[in-house]
């Protein structure tokens, strides 16, 4: 493991999935440059059972623990044990809480997991991505006016993970690639509702992603033609102008994450007015 001076312990307690807490301490992590989290997930913890297995882990492995846990009784618990061990213990939503205590002025209701209740988002969210499971890589093109966004980009510029992303926030999306000497459908050019969206990276960055790929592949399906940097940089002129002729938005995700991609495309369906009357 190298250093051990580099590397401490991260205890995530949860009485529901996890994800809130996953997404906080990495984010927070990172910014600290040098050293590593040994990550301990205890995700769905709602009984004493399961609680004291956890404070067993805790109590082998010392180090920083945040949680999300609604039950006081078991929070009460899990701080006494971490005051035995001299360790951090934290509810990474308290201040949220208290925030909306003091402005509403009214007392919580304690749902654990309530955010994933089967309610109408819910429901949405799991339409968006069933469409977008049936509408990747060009898969399905006739029901496109369905969508909410369509992706268009040359191969390896996160499309599809982009989708997925989307879906996950209830966003109808679908992608179609953009291929030498293949014509796009012709309906993509009388979308009406859709956002039409094209991703493009840099020459370089698009070649060294595709190198990895093919490296994988045996002699004689790979394609030079595949990893040319001319024929990349043709790839992309032709998507730009394409993308200029028909006024649709152009975004560059050579240093972005999928989560800023997202983000961006996020920005523009806000702002976005579906065509209506007729085309010229």
């Amino acid at each position: 493991m190298g250093n051990d001076a580099n590397y401490f312990h991260l205890h995530m307690v949860s009485d529901s999935t996890g994800e809130t807490l996953i997404t906080v301490v990495r984010a927070a992590s990172v910014q600290y440059q040098g050293t590593e989290a040994i990550e301990h997930i205890y995700p769905l913890i709602r009984s004493e059972a399961q609680l004291n297995c956890v404070l067993s882990e805790i109590e082998g492995a010392p180090g920083i623990v945040l949680f999300t846990l609604v039950e006081e009784a078991l929070e009460s618990a899990l701080r006494n044990k971490c005051g035995e061990l001299g360790v951090p213990c934290v509810n990474i939503l308290r201040p949220v809480y208290d925030a909306f205590h003091n402005y509403l002025n009214i007392a919580e209701t304690w749902r654990v997991g309530g955010q994933h209740v089967l309610n109408e988002v819910y429901f949405e969210r799991m339409e968006a991505l069933n469409y977008t499971m049936l509408h990747d890589d060009g898969q399905q093109t006739a029901d496109l006016e369905d969508a909410n966004v369509v992706l268009l980009g040359i191969s390896r510029t996160s499309k599809t993970p982009t989708c997925i992303y989307l879906a996950n926030r209830g966003i109808k999306a679908a992608n179609i690639p953009i291929v030498p000497e293949i014509k796009l459908p012709r309906n993509v050019f009388k979308l009406r509702a859709p956002l039409v969206v094209c991703l493009v990276a840099t020459a370089s960055r698009i070649r060294e992603i595709r190198q990895n790929r093919v490296l994988g592949l045996s002699e004689s399906m790979r394609n030079e033609s595949y990893v040319s940097r001319k024929a990349i940089a043709e790839e992309i002129r032709a998507c730009k102008a394409m993308a200029n002729e028909n006024g649709w938005p152009l975004i560059d995700v050579t240093r972005r994450s999928i989560e800023e991609t997202s983000t961006e495309i996020i920005s523009l369906l806000q702002k976005h007015k579906p065509l209506t009357g007729n085309q010229s």
